[in-house]
């Protein structure tokens, strides 16, 4: 599905990444946790619908169920111990720890799967294609030979099924022949494709100092204005993080600071820079529906 937040420019969409994905990273709050979990498995859905949904049951929950249930058994710190597994220790605050530990992997998991559906490879050229001309362009052909990759391979097993050198032909030996092969096949086609972009972009002059470039990005009054109001967001989360309200520890004992107003404002702050392109998303929606209504 098409989002609204897509549109806008890409340094309002890098910048808002860069905050929600290192946020994820670094704050181990549950609540926090939550907020971001929550805004990047909505935020996926509606991109990608149901390809999203079966990936984030299929992948994600998986994933964070493990590392959860994992994490109680080889970390043993803590003073409330629950049981014992072959005299190691199970304690609440390591149960506490890995499941706050799955929520931060797959909250990240599904903030870039968001990421990789914004940033295209001509955003990334459009940001970083003056500053590190040579990377912007190596990481956009990565970015484009993802997809690229499934397609062509897809079209080389079925070529090679068709003459009964697929990996489901023959005994197990030759099927692991064919697949080696199809491999093969595949890393030439990639090799040649780079070499004929990257000779495209020289003929070009791609990199050369004064050269121009056109862009279809353009950085309007809606961009500033939302830029702006995630400066003050991450501000308030800064701020909030410095004076400790993002804090929380959990060995040996659980500690979290109590709440507070401020703490109530830091965690808001954040919700709202988790939920924007939800939020904008939904404003769209409602607003296209009300102009409908009125024809």
């Amino acid at each position: 599905m098409k989002s609204i937040f897509a549109a806008y420019h890409p340094a309002v969409n890098f910048t808002f990444f860069c905050a929600v994905i290192i946020g994820s990273m670094f704050f181990m709050h549950p609540v926090l946790l939550c907020i971001s979990w929550s805004a990047a498995f909505l935020y996926s859905i509606y991109l990608n619908g149901r390809k999203a949904l079966r990936f984030n049951i299929v992948f994600v929950l998986p994933t964070m169920i493990i590392i959860s249930l994992i994490n109680p058994l080889f970390n043993h710190r803590g003073m409330t111990i629950l049981g014992y597994i072959r005299d190691n220790p199970i304690t609440l605050e390591s149960i506490y720890y890995g499941i706050c530990t799955g929520l931060m992997f797959g909250a990240i998991i599904l903030w870039f799967s968001c990421y990789n559906a914004i940033m295209t490879s001509d955003k990334i050229i459009c940001l970083f294609g003056r500053i590190v001309p040579a990377m912007s362009l190596i990481f956009s052909m990565v970015l484009r030979f993802v997809p690229k990759f499934k397609t062509q391979i897809i079209t080389i097993s079925n070529a090679q099924k068709c003459i009964g050198r697929d990996v489901s032909n023959g005994s197990y030996k030759e099927r692991i022949r064919h697949g080696i092969k199809i491999l093969s096949i595949m890393v030439s086609w990639a090799l040649e494709n780079a070499i004929e972009t990257a000779d495209s972009m020289k003929s070009r002059g791609y990199g050369l100092k004064g050269r121009t470039s056109f862009s279809i990005f353009r950085f309007y009054a809606r961009d500033k204005g939302l830029l702006m109001i995630m400066t003050v967001f991450i501000t308030v989360i800064s701020i909030g993080a410095a004076a400790g309200v993002t804090n929380i520890q959990y060995f040996p004992s659980i500690k979290i600071g109590e709440i507070t107003g401020f703490g109530i404002f830091v965690y808001t702050a954040y919700f709202l820079l988790c939920f924007i392109p939800v939020i904008l998303d939904v404003m769209e929606e409602i607003k296209w529906h009300y102009f409908r209504s009125g024809i």
